[in-house]
């Protein structure tokens, strides 16, 4: 019944248990070998580590209602933009990257810079097929979730994609208004591809932005408002046009713009611990699907106390709402001690049925 679940969550028609979904786990190995007693490892075959993960999220292990996916990033920017580098997240340190460059010299360099110059327009009918074709592969990968395609490089992820933050920062605080400026311009350069994501035959779909830090906004709220939410209005009025459920993600604490989201035109909210879950469910719980947003941090240490009441927390607030998913809105990396996330799937189990 994970599908099931997912879809009544999203349309707000609160299914017999609480749905989930995770991230990153299944790049666990040693937990996924644990769980579903294959013999898979960072240097197992591809074919190997498929069938792992589609053991592992299946309605017979931990039943997965959503598949939180994306398909425009940065490759539109080609070599047009910061590495930033790479620290050690996954399994084995194989996503470790020490290249650190930045085709922008200077602020001016920022402050001039137009995406539609810079990267041309993209042909409508093939990013609709595009949209379309990733919807597919992930239906076909994960035939027991809510699958979805959709953007990671919305607006703000995108700008800090292709300046980087230190440069970025720099030219936001020297001219806030020409900065905006830039904003608009690359609103301007990517609508064209929410435009082929609202014509495309895809029910859900993922609208990502990394807007905040961990402690919240990087700079005056006003900004925000003047260049950043009008413009979501823009992405989303195709989409919402179009009948697609339209779900929304920001790393670290976007509590002071959930009201802004939301009018933008949202139809959920995927969140981290730091955003305030208990605000959503409060004022949007009737209204909006959400999913989070258990700590991996009472994960990390182990502690089986932590970890219950983490789980307790989330489900008071989520449970009595119809479109309440649980999530470690942080992920469950690979150093995640295995007992720690068992236990953790243990407590889900036992309070997921309302």
């Amino acid at each position: 019944m994970s599908y099931q679940d997912g879809i009544a969550a999203i349309n707000l028609q609160m299914p017999p248990r609480v749905p989930r979904t995770e991230y990153s786990i299944e790049g666990h190995w040693d937990f996924l070998a644990r769980v579903t007693g294959i013999e898979v490892g960072i240097n197992s075959r591809f074919e190997t580590k498929v069938l792992a993960q589609s053991i592992f999220r299946s309605p017979a292990c931990w039943n997965f209602s959503f598949g939180w996916s994306v398909l425009l990033s940065n490759q539109e920017f080609g070599s047009l933009r910061t590495d930033m580098g790479h620290a050690v997240y996954a399994a084995g340190g194989v996503d470790r990257r020490d290249t650190v460059s930045c085709p922008f010299k200077d602020p001016e360099d920022v402050l001039a810079f137009d995406p539609v110059a810079a990267y041309g327009v993209p042909d409508h009918a093939e990013w609709v097929r595009k949209f379309e074709e990733h919807y597919r592969q992930n239906v076909n990968c994960r035939p027991d979730c809510v699958n979805m395609t959709g953007i990671y490089t919305t607006l703000i992820s995108g700008l800090i994609s292709i300046f980087g933050w230190d440069m970025m920062l720099l030219a936001l605080g020297e001219d806030p208004e020409g900065f905006g400026a830039v904003a608009n311009r690359y609103a301007k350069w990517i609508q064209p591809y929410f435009n082929a994501l609202a014509d495309a035959d895809v029910p859900v779909v993922m609208v990502h932005d990394d807007i905040v830090w961990t402690s919240g906004a990087f700079c005056s709220p006003d900004w925000y408002r003047e260049f950043v939410f009008p413009n979501y209005k823009n992405y989303l009025r195709p989409l919402i046009d179009s009948g697609k459920k339209i779900a929304y993600t920001s790393d670290g604490d976007y509590t002071a713009f959930i009201d802004d989201i939301a009018a933008c035109g949202v139809h959920g909210f995927v969140m981290e611990p730091m955003t305030d879950m208990a605000y959503i469910a409060e004022k949007y719980g009737k209204t909006h699907f959400f999913i989070g947003n258990a700590d991996t941090r009472k994960l990390l240490k182990n502690d089986r106390v932590a970890i219950c009441a983490e789980v307790e927390r989330c489900m008071n607030i989520g449970k009595r709402c119809p479109g309440f998913f649980l999530a470690v809105g942080n992920h469950i990396p690979s150093n995640t001690p295995i007992e720690a996330a068992l236990y953790y799937n243990e407590v889900y189990e036992e309070l997921a049925r309302r």
